[in-house]
């Protein structure tokens, strides 16, 4: 079994304003999960909890290797890249520790917007390695779909789904049409 709290202390010193922004949102993001996870009408899928609560403590590890002095991250990398630094981190850190974290992983590296194709990575010339980076499990949904509510930056108060969806059009019809799938699947 992993402790999320030990992974991040791994990689965010004690009592800095970047881990204390980190877990509060990652808790956010967790709690909302298990909130939609159990009031899920019961459809026959099997959703891993554990999977979900560490997936959503985890899923936002990479923001320290980006640069967004807004939300604290002085990193080098852009931001929409944090979801595949995470992925690297995690990888690194199990196979430095003998320990399997790709679940983990991959919900870094699908929860940013609602799943990121491989051609809107092309057309949008995103900074990312082109391939499709679309939550495909039912955790990695999930966690994505949580995800959208909450932002790093201003109050951190949770976002409607109205505004959520206002949000995700910036980013195109796919986009907005992938959280519509994923809120139609949880009951939302």
């Amino acid at each position: 079994m992993i402790e999320p709290l030990e992974i991040i202390g791994h990689f965010y010193p004690e009592d800095t304003p970047l881990r204390h922004l980190l877990l509060k949102h990652s808790m956010q993001v967790r709690d909302k999960a298990l909130s939609i996870m159990k009031a899920m009408p019961n459809q026959g899928a099997v959703i891993d909890e554990g999977i979900v609560r560490n997936g959503a403590m985890l899923h936002d590890i990479g923001i320290m290797q980006c640069h967004a002095p807004k939300i604290l991250c002085m990193g080098e990398k852009p931001y929409i890249s944090h979801g595949v630094c995470g992925a690297e981190m995690l990888r690194a850190y199990g196979r430095d520790n003998g320990v399997d974290l790709e679940a983990y992983a991959r919900i870094c590296e699908r929860h940013t917007g609602s799943g990121i194709t491989a051609d809107e990575i092309v057309a949008a010339r995103m900074p990312l390695p082109v391939r499709d980076y679309l939550p495909e499990t039912m955790e990695e949904k999930l966690v994505c779909l949580a995800d959208k509510f909450f932002s790093k930056s201003g109050d951190m108060k949770e976002e409607s789904p109205e505004q959520v969806r206002a949000e995700l059009s910036r980013f195109g019809e796919g986009s907005l049409s992938r959280f519509n799938e994923m809120m139609a699947l949880f009951g939302l």
